[in-house]
């Protein structure tokens, strides 16, 4: 989905005119941005695709770590699937979900006092973005159905 595509959807659920007056600009340039960009529009480029260039030449994601936590969420970056060969999808399954035990060990551990420090909560937070990035890989890997070029947990 292009960034007009998503904004002109997020439109629908609000009026035009709002977001215009909302944001102090024109009505015409919020039409604007749910349009498809002329080749030649890069000076009228809409809101989303300037973040993304911000982040791109940034090369940091803290604009998008900021926007999810903003709404409630957090951001894990979703890995390349390439790397170590895993020839089978047994293997890999096995080891998420030894990973995961990991996980829940660590929680265990940290909560054994009956409460978890800033510092264990950062480190568990780490370990399950690891996770969850990972098995990320593994979907997509079956979603290609090409478990030789599945890169290898954590």
């Amino acid at each position: 989905m292009e960034s007009h595509d998503v904004l002109k959807k997020a439109l629908q659920k609000t009026t035009p005119k709002a977001v215009a007056a909302n944001l102090g600009v024109s009505l015409s340039l919020v039409y604007k941005w749910a349009e498809k960009p002329a080749d030649d529009a890069a000076g009228n480029r809409n809101p989303l695709d300037r973040l993304l260039q911000i982040i791109e030449l940034s090369g940091d994601n803290a604009i998008v770590d900021w926007l999810c936590l903003r709404q409630g969420g957090y951001f894990v970056k979703d890995p390349e699937v390439s790397g170590m060969q895993v020839e089978h999808v047994m293997p890999a399954t096995q080891e998420m979900i030894r990973h995961f035990s990991e996980l829940l060990n660590q929680i265990s551990d940290a909560a054994v006092d009956h409460s978890v420090t800033k510092g264990e909560a950062d480190d568990i937070r780490e370990t399950w973005d690891k996770l969850k990035s990972h098995v990320e890989a593994f979907v997509r890997a079956c979603e290609k159905g090409d478990f030789r070029t599945m890169k290898r947990m954590l």
